[in-house]
């Protein structure tokens, strides 16, 4: 299907680091054809009326590694040949070429990553981009998943990398969206196709600043207090910085606890909401769709974009449920 694809493309993709390893896996497959590469704005999971207007100019769009919403795909689909390679929680959407294995009913264990998906689908052995995708979404918690344990534990052994070199390469590759650099996210998949060995990311000069800034702005707002209610974990946090899943990430493997945060500054009239449970929080996920909020995530996180005046009371709804 992909070599098929003829015209002027389209590729939109997450903005983390399974988004950018998952497009890079992509435009090195099609060099060959006029494919640009776009994310949408930081943050949001949805297209904005600007983009959806400029995305209809094209003749294929491919989606890698984004749960957009279902009028947002066909809205591109009236002009143009969509394909959907992703891993998270959505409704089939039949009208498209729609790749991925979870909603057909696999087991999530085998399909970690878009960017594993998108591997598969070209059949192509494990590599460098394919395995960071993962160790992007998953980081140290792979080690539980004995497959994907031991594919990135050989790889590293045969390219002489350390399994924190390679989680340092995907602290590096988040830190342009972290940041709020969108530009530097649609450029990194390119200068990965330039790049000839690993040490040209853990190298790369201004992804090593970024990091640092972040580093210092996560270890601050992991510092700040947070409430325990009902056993689940929930913090507030304000932070001009796109680090709230990497902060729920960190306090609810830290602490083993189901985790709640929100974070009010990072848009002006909207907060990021973001939880991370051992529950199943699919219900979660429909009912913050249901009351119009941009919300997605897998079986256990759930990330949304709700009004602020709404806020409390969604939260409230989901510290019940977890409860």
């Amino acid at each position: 299907m992909l070599e098929e694809l003829k015209g002027h493309g389209l590729l939109i993709h997450h903005w983390d680091t399974d988004g950018i390893c998952s497009a890079r896996l992509l435009l090195k497959h099609l060099s060959s054809k006029n494919l640009e590469n776009k994310t949408p704005v930081l943050g949001n999971y949805y297209l904005t009326e600007t983009e959806l207007e400029a995305y209809t100019n094209y003749d294929f769009v491919i989606i890698a590694d984004m749960a957009l919403p279902k009028e947002h795909i066909l809205t591109l689909a009236q002009n143009a040949q969509v394909m959907i390679f992703d891993h998270h929680l959505q409704e089939e959407i039949k009208e498209v070429d729609h790749i991925n294995p979870i909603i057909k009913g696999e087991n999530p264990d085998e399909y970690p990553s878009a960017s594993w998906i998108i591997n598969d689908y070209l059949r192509k052995k494990p590599n460098l981009y394919a395995l960071l995708g993962i160790l992007g979404d998953h980081e140290q918690r792979i080690t539980n998943n004995a497959k994907f344990a031991q594919l990135i534990t050989d790889f590293a052994q045969q390219h002489s990398l350390t399994f924190a070199a390679l989680l340092q390469m995907v602290y590096l590759l988040d830190s342009n969206y972290k940041l709020g650099d969108k530009k530097a996210v649609e450029n990194a998949p390119h200068l990965l196709l330039q790049y000839n060995a690993p040490a040209d990311i853990l190298n790369n000069p201004e992804w090593n600043k970024n990091l640092t800034r972040l580093t210092e702005e996560i270890t601050r707002q992991l510092e700040l207090p947070a409430d325990e209610i009902n056993g689940t974990i929930f913090k507030k946090i304000e932070t001009p910085y796109n680090i709230i899943s990497t902060i729920t990430r960190k306090i609810s493997w830290g602490s083993g606890k189901d985790t709640v945060v929100i974070n009010t500054g990072f848009f002006d009239d909207k907060d990021q909401v973001y939880v991370r449970s051992k529950k199943n929080v699919e219900p979660m996920i429909k009912r913050g769709k249901s009351l119009g909020f941009k919300c997605g995530g897998k079986k256990e996180v759930l990330g949304a974009i709700v009004p602020k005046h709404k806020t409390d009371t969604f939260v409230q709804e989901i510290l019940e449920f977890l409860k």
